[in-house]
């Protein structure tokens, strides 16, 4: 499973944006556990932040100006939200980027890594950290959909619910293209879902 997802990764030739030179830019990591059913890392971002507050996300943010590429920027802001060493973590490749409500461009990153890590939460950053199985995606579960629109398109975004966490926004589209490469998949956001008329 995880030869067959590398290769469709560094296959893959993710879409990139137009966006002016001096947009703001970001990184995130998509950790994916090294085992037979590889399982998503992701977080709670804490009530208190000013941006995306009590919402699920990957770990990662913004590009320090010192940072020397985006692929260490992921890694450097997943090793300060949940302490995971950057040596731990093989990247595959990218996927497409996307941007933010805040018009940040989030580039982000697949990486494999162990199953049995001892996380570290950030209690200034993050609430807490949870997987869910890759799998669970795949049959598209989801509870809603949430219309939105930016970049003069509208997109029509699952939410899911895993163990009472909601998953939705950015960190769905991500989740989507990564399922749709994996698994075959051709979850469309670029229209209304067949399997249910609830629109938000």
């Amino acid at each position: 499973m995880l030869d067959k997802l590398a290769q469709r990764i560094q296959c893959y030739s993710p879409r990139a944006l137009a966006l002016p030179p001096h947009t703001r830019e970001a990184a995130v990591l998509m950790p994916l556990t090294r085992t037979e059913n590889p399982e998503l890392l992701l977080t709670l971002r804490a009530k208190n932040l000013s941006t995306h507050g009590g919402e699920v996300a990957f770990p990662g943010g913004r590009r320090d100006p010192e940072d020397r590429d985006l692929v260490y920027t992921a890694l450097r802001e997943t090793h300060e939200e949940v302490g995971l060493e950057p040596e731990l973590v093989q990247v595959v490749g990218s996927l497409s980027e996307v941007v933010s409500r805040h018009g940040v461009k989030v580039t982000p990153y697949v990486g494999f890594i162990p199953d049995a890590v001892e996380y570290r939460a950030n209690a200034g950053e993050i609430a807490s950290i949870f997987s869910v199985p890759l799998e669970f995606f795949a049959e598209d579960p989801r509870q809603t959909t949430h219309r939105i629109d930016y970049l003069g398109h509208t997109w029509f975004v699952p939410s899911y619910q895993f163990s009472g966490y909601k998953i939705w926004g950015l960190t769905a589209i991500m989740v989507v293209e990564l399922v749709n490469l994996v698994y075959d998949r051709s979850i469309v956001l670029s229209e209304p879902p067949q399997l249910s008329k609830k629109e938000l």
